[in-house]
């Protein structure tokens, strides 16, 4: 299984120990972790301003020394010691670490809103994921928790988008399932009403959703994204908000309970 957590979504209650007994139960699982509130905050303290292209940073030196602290630093570090503390035995990594997300920098490219190509800077996309070591780490029972930052044999460094890189790893991973644990609980029939969580939903009935305009905006392509990922060989993928104690391991073992499901 493959668990990511969004930069706040990492500061809910309960996630590790659900994690710890998972592993504990026999399961396998990786984290990829973002960072980019916490980014935000260090830029802004170190007098940097935040740049951004549709929700995409734009990626300076400054920048990415920001999000080396940050995400390879701090938030993985804390990440690992909460594991510690939960029982479980996690090794923190980044696309440094022997490669394990490699990656190029991405060329200018068109984004919605801009009539020009765009060049994000110090942005990268995934070539490639060394996942031997990922599977090497968990079948020894350890938890692997990749900082979502990119790296090439050169030694070039990236910010690479966490949500990608989560993606990739449970698909060469060919994992049962990819949780997405951010601020987002799951697809709601009523936008207004928390209450509406739809618990799980196949494939025609996520276009049957989106031609009825239930799915809008920006969930569209997350709902696009969990089924392609489903095709590409992952067995369910999950959308999850901020958790309670208990409720990431509920929702991995039963779907649909705590967030949205997405299955075959």
């Amino acid at each position: 299984m493959v668990v990511k957590l969004g930069g706040n979504a990492a500061e809910s209650e309960g996630w590790a120990e659900d994690v710890a007994a998972l592993v504990k139960a026999g399961h396998q699982i990786t984290i990829v972790h973002g960072g980019g509130p916490q980014t935000t905050a260090l830029q802004e303290k170190l007098g940097q301003t935040p740049r951004k292209v549709a929700g995409r940073r734009i990626t300076d030196g400054p920048t990415l020394d920001a999000i080396k602290m940050v995400v390879g630093g701090k938030i993985n570090i804390d990440l690992c010691a909460r594991l510690l503390a939960a029982g479980a035995l996690p090794v923190g990594l980044h696309g440094a670490s022997s490669c394990v997300i490699e990656a190029e920098r991405r060329p200018p490219s068109l984004y919605a809103g801009e009539t020009e190509p765009v060049d994000l800077g110090l942005v990268g996309d995934v070539t490639a994921i060394r996942a031997s070591l990922l599977e090497m780490l968990a079948a020894a029972g350890h938890v692997p928790v990749l900082a979502c930052i990119g790296a090439n044999a050169r030694g070039e460094v990236f910010n690479i988008n966490a949500d990608v890189v989560a993606g990739r790893v449970a698909v060469l991973l060919k994992a049962d399932a990819l949780a997405m644990v951010s601020d987002i609980r799951g697809v709601l029939r009523d936008r207004n009403d928390p209450e509406s969580r739809i618990g799980t939903i196949t494939r025609g009935e996520g276009e049957r959703l989106i031609a009825e305009g239930v799915v809008t905006d920006g969930m569209i392509p997350k709902v696009e994204e969990a089924f392609a990922t489903i095709e590409a060989g992952v067995g369910r993928v999950h959308i999850l908000g901020r958790l309670a104690p208990g409720e990431l391991q509920e929702e991995l073992l039963h779907p649909g309970r705590v967030g949205t499901a997405f299955c075959p």
